[in-house]
Formats: C-alpha cells, sequence, structure tokens
C-alpha cells in the first residue's frame, strides 16, 4: 500500500467519532508507529483537522463535521437552485462572489452526465433582467398564483428533459385563450414577472410568453433537440420587448401621439416607452407610435407629459381626454 492510500485509509478510519489510537492504525496498515506519525503529519499539513488526546485512552479523530454526507440532487432541484443563483447574480453587488461561483460549480458537477452540459451554461436558459429606470409606470407587479408557479415548473420540467409542453395563452388583443405548443428553450424575470421562451411549433418561431398568462400546462410526450446556439441573453436589455412591440404593431391598433423633443428624450430613457417607435418631424417634435389605444395607458401618460403633448390618434379619444383635462383644470382654478 503506497502513502496516498494508507492516507485515504486513515481518513476512513478517523471519521468516526471515537479515538483510534496510533498503535491500531499501525497494526491495521502493518507499518511502524513512526510511519503512522508521518502520516498524521502530512494529513495536518494539508488543512485536514486531526483532533489528538493524549494518554492511555488517547488517540486520533476527524474534527466533527470536517466531512459532510453527499447531497443528492434531483435535476429539478439543481435547476431551481441555480435559478435562486441566477436572480442572486442580478443584484450589482453581492457578498462572497467567488465561492457563489464554486458553489455553482459543485452543484452542477452533482448531476447526471447527461444533463451537465445544460445546467452548466445556467445563464443561457435563465436570464434576471436588472431594474432599469422607471420614469413613468404604475410598474407590473402581480402577487404569484397557483397557474404561474405552475406554468413555470411545467416549463422548466419541458426544457430540463427536451420535452414539448401544450398550453393555453391568455392575449389581452384576443377575447379566448390560445392554445400552443412550444419547444421550452429558456426563461426570463423581469421586472416582477417570468416569461417564458421557446419555439412555437405552429408558428416555427422564437416567441416570449408571460408566465401569468399560461393555462392548463402539460409536459407532451414529444421529445425535440435543444437548439445549441439559443441563448436567453439575446433578450436581455428589453430586446424582448422591443421585439413584442414590433409584433404587437402588426396585430392591434397604435397610438399617435406628438411630444416636444424634450419629452421624447425623457421617454426613452424609460424601460418601457424606449422600445416605442420614434420619428422626429420637421418642425423639432417628435412623433411616437404606441401599439396601445387603452385609456388606462393613453391618459395618464398625457397627463404627465402635459403641455407640448398631443394625442393624435386615436381620433375618437381627443373629446374624452380633452374632457378630462378641462376637469382637472376646473378644478384647479377653483
Amino acid at each position: 500500500m503506497n502513502p496516498i492510500e494508507r492516507a485515504l485509509g486513515i481518513l476512513l478510519l478517523l471519521t468516526g467519532e471515537k479515538l483510534v489510537t496510533a498503535t491500531t492504525l499501525s497494526e491495521r496498515f502493518e507499518v511502524s508507529l513512526r510511519t503512522i506519525y508521518r502520516d498524521v503529519d502530512r494529513l495536518l499539513a494539508l488543512g485536514i483537522p486531526i483532533e489528538a488526546e493524549r494518554g492511555a485512552e488517547g488517540g486520533y479523530r476527524l474534527k466533527k463535521g470536517f466531512l459532510q454526507p453527499p447531497v443528492a440532487l434531483t435535476r429539478r432541484e439543481t435547476a431551481a437552485l441555480l435559478t435562486a443563483l441566477a436572480l442572486v447574480r442580478g443584484i450589482r453587488t453581492i457578498p462572497l462572489v467567488e465561492e457563489l461561483a464554486a458553489a455553482e460549480s459543485k452543484l452542477v458537477a452533482s448531476l447526471p452526465k447527461s444533463v451537465q452540459p445544460l445546467l452548466s451554461e445556467a445563464d443561457r436558459i435563465i436570464g434576471i433582467e436588472p431594474v432599469p429606470a422607471d420614469i413613468f409606470h404604475a410598474g407590473t407587479h402581480l402577487e404569484p398564483n397557483a397557474d404561474w408557479q405552475s406554468a413555470l415548473d411545467g416549463f422548466m420540467t419541458g426544457l430540463l428533459e427536451s420535452r414539448r409542453v401544450r398550453f393555453d395563452h391568455l392575449n389581452p388583443a384576443r377575447p379566448q385563450p390560445r392554445a400552443h405548443d412550444v419547444e421550452p428553450y429558456g426563461v426570463l424575470f423581469d421586472r416582477d414577472l417570468w416569461y417564458l421562451v421557446g419555439r412555437s411549433v405552429d408558428a416555427d418561431s422564437l416567441k416570449i410568453y408571460r408566465a401569468d398568462r399560461v393555462r392548463n400546462i402539460e409536459v407532451s410526450g414529444f421529445r425535440f433537440q435543444p437548439e445549441k446556439t439559443f441563448s436567453i441573453r439575446q433578450f436581455l436589455g428589453g430586446a424582448w420587448l422591443s421585439q413584442a412591440m414590433r409584433r404587437w404593431e402588426t396585430e392591434r391598433p397604435s397610438a399617435l401621439i406628438r411630444v416636444t423633443a424634450h419629452h421624447a428624450a425623457k421617454l426613452m430613457s424609460d424601460w418601457y416607452y424606449r422600445h416605442a417607435v420614434f420619428t422626429p418631424g420637421s418642425d423639432g417634435s417628435v412623433l411616437i407610435n404606441l401599439p396601445d389605444v387603452s385609456r388606462s395607458r393613453l391618459f395618464p401618460l398625457i397627463r404627465w407629459l402635459g403641455p407640448g403633448a398631443e394625442l393624435i390618434e386615436p381620433a375618437d379619444l381627443r373629446e374624452p381626454l380633452a374632457a378630462e383635462l378641462e376637469e382637472l383644470a376646473s378644478a384647479h382654478r377653483a
């Protein structure tokens, strides 16, 4: 037995709570006491906490808690922890950042080899959007519900097992939910909302679905080959919202607002409105095309912008807006 094998053997014998004498170790490995003393010294030099007690009943043992039992995690449990780590990395400054990276590597190493390549690149399938500037919004905060949780769990299960998912998606622009068959590619967290990113089988294109609008999700038996070139990072920085707005422009009516260049500059710094279409006019004004004609969106925006902002379209909202502004003005004249 070589010194390395003997050292490992000594470690195994010292893992119990009882003290093991040098004589016992010497007899067990058929070496001299001096050799055992040298072996123990080497282990101590490596930083292994071996405790020694003198006396007739003395001996050696490992410090309690030094060797921990292995933790067996399922792929779903590991994915959940990696998602939590991705959320933490979204914070600008975090404590023990190097130790966090090391812990993540150990988590991935504990997985079966079949899923290690997928989860070793967690930032490729899990995207966390840092909180951007929000100069004017009520926000998008929603309280999670059972449907939301089911959508996330089902989507991640399909992603980890490379299986399609089926679900109904509620689109505010449509009166009825629509069924979707999707190959899960990744998930994105932005402003308290989760988004599911995958290839729509029917449309044969990448699409984004808000998790809180997904219902009746189920993981199908159809497997698919994951797209190796896909990265959720291509949707960060608001890129997903810009793509969504371009699609909304073809699916729903849009509002047209004329503002000053000063107002346009402010809106361009906003996390939402900066993805609208801005068209400079010859007179120095700017036309904003926004794929939303709801009063709840347009009226507060015009009120906030104040003088220099004019709602051009939809034309049928101009008179109701004027009446509201007149009522507001009258209240301030009193």
